[in-house]
């Protein structure tokens, strides 16, 4: 577990790192930070799994930081650490779904007590942060490559784990409302808005709150589709098509992943799947289709050739044209009788 501890006061902040380092079993990492300003900036370059913040901090306080993490990342579970003064403060962080607090000055036992209790309610309850955010970026994933079979397949297995776990109706509720208020985010922030409302929230039994999610996904995936049919485009089809216009340029699987908003592992597995070869030898395929159209005429030189279609080594293009097409660029032009 990764956690971030934020408060402005040097030996405050020392102080609890020692207590989070004393902590058994041990955080896998432990950050700080002296407001919310700077601890934001650390959540957006690793997420932590919690947060242990004050409330009174120069330049971001602990309350807009707490309402920031509440509507951008609801995994992220929160801690408030707040002086007599500020209770009211931390009451009003309630209202941003934080559920922990503690009061100043906290003792070893007290944020241990707490760290134990947090855990243990999200080992029975929830999911494991870091397992909530694998499973948010697989179902993203599958939601945007519209992979139906995959999608019914992890649908399967949240379910199972659902039912599996402890979960209340009220718990259940909470659980998949954060997953839906995550997802339609990152949907958003690829310029697709699902307009699908959680009816899950007003379901009466655990499986009918369940049965309702699933349902709202499946209603997403055919938005997503109905979109695609105008404005949207099917990402394996828009990346054969960037690649096919950039023929000529040192692209990689990265970029054209970046491109269609998928990550790389994701998009290679898409790609060999639906296309039954690599990216780097459909590339290499539709350079060589173009090769042979250019050298079919005659006043264009076999070296401007080579460029055109990526390759500044002219011995490697033409090596890697007699592997593919089975002639010599130069053999090629002599079977259609062009010198």
């Amino acid at each position: 577990m990764h956690v971030l501890i934020v408060d402005d006061e040097p030996v405050i902040r020392r102080g609890l790192v020692k207590m989070a380092e004393l902590y058994n079993p041990s955080f896998t990492k432990i950050q700080t930070a002296e407001n919310g300003e700077a601890a934001l900036a650390s959540i957006k370059a690793l997420e932590p799994d919690l947060v242990l913040t004050d409330i009174r901090m120069p330049k971001m306080d602990g309350l807009e930081l707490c309402r920031i993490l509440h509507r951008d990342y609801p995994h992220i579970k929160v801690v408030v650490i707040s002086g007599y003064n500020d209770f009211d403060y931390a009451q009003k962080s309630m209202n941003y779904g934080v559920r922990y607090y503690l009061l100043k000055p906290a003792t070893k036992s007290d944020v241990h007590a707490m760290i134990d209790q947090l855990i243990k309610k999200t080992s029975q309850n929830y999911l494991p942060p870091s397992r909530f955010i694998e499973w948010m970026d697989e179902l993203e994933q599958r939601v945007w490559g519209l992979q139906s079979e995959e999608l019914k397949s992890l649908m399967h297995r949240w379910r199972e784990h659902c039912l599996s776990t402890e979960l209340t109706l009220a718990q259940l509720k909470e659980l998949l409302d954060d997953c839906h208020m995550v997802l339609v985010k990152r949907l958003q922030a690829r310029n697709y808005s699902p307009t699908v409302l959680p009816n899950y929230l007003q379901a009466d039994r655990t499986e009918d709150a369940l049965d309702s999610f699933e349902q709202g996904i499946q209603e997403m995936v055919k938005g997503l589709q109905t979109a695609r049919s105008g404005i949207y485009k099917d990402p394996l089809e828009e990346a054969k098509v960037y690649i096919d216009t950039h023929l000529s340029e040192d692209i990689s699987l990265d970029d054209v992943a970046a491109m269609v908003g998928l990550t790389p592992t994701y998009f290679s597995s898409l790609f060999k799947k639906l296309t039954q070869e690599t990216f780097v030898h459909y590339r290499i395929n539709k350079r060589m289709e173009k090769a042979k159209e250019m050298l079919m005429i005659p006043h264009i030189r076999i070296v401007d050739v080579a460029a055109e279609v990526g390759y500044d080594d002219y011995p490697h293009f033409t090596k890697t044209f007699k592997k593919v097409v089975g002639q010599s660029p130069s053999e090629f032009r002599a079977g259609l009788g062009i010198k």
